[in-house]
């Protein structure tokens, strides 16, 4: 029996419903595979940012460092600026722990119909690598002349040889290890000077990867190519902004980001990686008991491969599209009635 300590941190809105669900499949397919799991949870949210003014203690990096993943459930709540609640909690985990890859799969599956008419069942199987710690999302910038006429705002963005060679890298091994199709998001049009810098070293990093077929393709024009035919994509590798746009529009065509999984992996592994599914807090439905666990779930099973237990996360995978093909029980996201204990109890069903 191998045993695993998580870090859990169900946050916010449907956090609180979704991270019991994840942490029911982990315990039920691991116990199968001989692993066991131990948690510790955390209550690092909005509600505690309004009661202590912190979103997470000062230690809380300390606290959850040994740990050998982390599993969040959603960060946001209305009643709290986005750019306080996600930088007082999510980005200095990423970023404390080096967890410089975004990893987003994306699949259409039969029993849930994709709004792209071309976007068919098996047909569509691809995955965002979005850099993770710099890029557009950086620190340096700032706000003068507040309240005055000629108030202003600077936001640099930041892109460094090693951060996208990184990221690169991890892109085009994860290619050679699919179909060998490589998409790099670009903008060298129009951003004159970091986005030539990315495509150089892109275009560098291909070298070591003879067998990859890459093409770099401005974020404008993909995005509608995404939408007309997503099929023709397998790796798609972005910065830290346009990975973030194009992992959302391509959980829409896969049918919805409420089945989204994400990882933020430190590849060496000199930190804990962290597994958030993508849909956030959803505060309209938080509370009511309805919340699609399906993004928890497939998260469940990125985190149980990243572990080491490759067989016990495709049997996840396997059960999530075998219950959108065999089963009625939808939650209403997906036009059903089911509540998420009863679509979690659903999809063990099949596992």
């Amino acid at each position: 029996m191998v045993t695993h300590r998580i870090a859990l941190i169900p946050g916010d809105g449907i956090g609180q419903e979704v991270t019991p669900a994840a942490r029911h499949v982990l315990d039920t397919v691991g116990a199968r595979h001989g692993v066991h799991f131990t948690y510790d949870e955390f209550d690092w949210s909005c509600a505690r940012y309004h009661e202590t003014g912190a979103m997470m203690p000062a230690d809380g990096l300390e606290q959850i460092r040994q740990h050998d993943a982390i599993f969040l459930g959603a960060v946001g709540d209305p009643s709290v600026p986005d750019h306080v609640s996600l930088w007082g909690l999510l980005i200095p985990i990423r970023r404390g722990f080096r967890q410089y890859v975004n990893l987003r799969p994306v699949k259409v599956f039969e029993g849930l119909p994709s709004p792209v008419r071309t976007a068919l069942p098996g047909q569509v199987d691809l995955v965002v690598v979005r850099e993770n710690v710099e890029g557009e999302y950086g620190e340096v910038g700032g706000r003068l002349h507040r309240g005055f006429p000629e108030e202003m705002a600077v936001q640099e963005a930041v892109f460094t040889r090693a951060g996208v060679t990184r990221i690169a890298e991890y892109a085009f091994t994860l290619a050679d290890n699919r179909r060998g199709v490589l998409t790099s998001a670009t903008k060298s049009n129009g951003i004159v000077h970091t986005m030539p810098f990315w495509d150089e070293i892109v275009a560098e990093v291909a070298t070591s990867h003879p067998d990859v077929t890459w093409r770099a393709e401005h974020i404008d024009a993909l995005a509608a190519k995404l939408v007309l035919d997503p099929t023709r994509f397998d790796v798609i590798v972005g910065s830290n902004l346009f990975g973030d746009i194009l992992s959302d529009l391509t959980a829409a065509v896969a049918g919805g980001i409420g089945i989204a999984p994400a990882a933020n992996l430190n590849p060496e592994r000199e930190f804990p990686s962290m597994f958030e599914p993508v849909h956030g807090s959803a505060p309209d439905i938080a509370g009511r008991g309805i919340a699609n666990p399906l993004g928890a779930i497939w998260t469940a099973a990125l985190l149980l491969d990243h572990l080491g237990h490759a067989e016990a996360a495709a049997e996840v995978e396997h059960a999530i599209a075998a219950c959108l093909a065999k089963s009625p029980v939808r939650t209403p996201d997906l036009g059903g009635t089911a509540n998420t204990v009863e679509f979690t109890k659903a999809v063990l069903e099949f596992a």
